[in-house]
């Protein structure tokens, strides 16, 4: 059993515009990196697949999914806030970057691979229910969380997103659920965009308890991260024990991406990812699938992707 890729050329017809910070170029530059340190060899491909209206439908309303349709359609260059550029192809590629995701999850989940890397755009965590944020049209791992769930089975799904940026479409996709953990680590909603993402955002109803905020501030860097884990991550990954662990997997925390204020090296993410698999190995026989959000430093994109994707390349041979 090998890991499963995810990586297509499909996915940079999703134009964004000249200086747009989410564009094409991010998906050569993981390319790149991946083929010089040899992994692509070492996986196996993830089909391309455009995902049903019924799992989009899980997570959107109808009339923004058909808000999109019209923008699309009327060659509008973006919708809802200028961060969220489109062409007329954004919302049949968005829906391929989702139902690809989606067999990658499948794909782990009956065995054809131990984990996956899912390098699509558009990315997803900032997608609410009803509307475009941040870059984001489809939220693509809170998609992928409710497949686990309502097709699979998975009782318990564990979030990790340690892109920059508070995943706020996806906390609010479920923050009140018990049987689903969304931890962020991400710069201090004070400073960093979206402005979501306060400790005290712990979930509500039968949810409250399930959603973790470890907001870091200006400055913050490895050591930071570390006690983060340390204290508050750890204790409360190992009690929630999961059985599936999806990875909202931005790179945008590094220390050269202009987005934001945090220091992370590339080492950063070599120990965090570390971290991921050993709880996937022993809660849920190593069953992960990591979805590209953030990361617009090209070099340090394709320096961390490279790192990540060669320890789950590691942890399934």
């Amino acid at each position: 059993m090998n890991s499963g890729l995810l990586l297509d050329d499909c996915f940079k017809e999703h134009l964004t515009g000249a200086g747009h910070a989410e564009r094409p170029a991010r998906l050569d530059a993981v390319r790149e990196a991946l083929d010089g340190a040899g992994l692509p060899a070492r996986m196996t491909s993830v089909p391309i697949i455009e995902t049903a209206d019924r799992d989009v439908l899980r997570i959107h309303e109808p009339a923004y999914i058909e808000r999109i349709v019209r923008a699309c359609d009327a060659g509008v260059p973006y919708i809802d806030t200028p961060d969220s550029a489109i062409c007329p192809r954004s919302y049949e590629i968005a829906r391929l970057a989702a139902g690809s995701v989606l067999e990658a999850v499948d794909g782990v989940v009956d065995g054809r691979w131990k984990n996956a890397f899912c390098a699509v755009r558009p990315p997803g965590h900032h997608a609410e229910r009803d509307r475009s944020m941040g870059f984001c049209l489809l939220n693509n791992v809170a998609i992928a969380a409710e497949r686990l769930i309502q097709q699979h089975g998975v009782e318990k799904v564990m979030i990790l997103d340690w892109d920059v940026h508070h995943g706020n479409g996806t906390q609010h996709s479920f923050e009140d659920r018990a049987d689903i953990l969304y931890v962020s680590l991400h710069g201090h909603p004070s400073s960093v965009y979206p402005g979501t993402g306060y400790e005290n955002e712990t979930g509500s109803g039968p949810g409250r308890g399930f959603t973790l905020n470890l907001p870091m501030e200006p400055g913050a860097g490895d050591d930071a991260y570390h006690r983060a884990f340390d204290e508050k991550l750890i204790p409360a990954a190992e009690s929630f024990a999961p059985d599936f662990v999806l990875l909202s997997a931005g790179f945008d925390a590094h220390r050269r991406d202009p987005l934001a204020p945090i220091e992370l090296e590339n080492e950063s993410y070599e120990w965090m990812t570390r971290w991921v698999l050993s709880l996937a190995r022993n809660h849920c026989a190593g069953r992960v699938v990591s979805l590209l959000e953030g990361g617009y430093d090209l070099q340090a994109l394709g320096e961390c992707v490279a790192l990540h994707v060669g320890l789950l390349c590691d942890a399934a041979e």
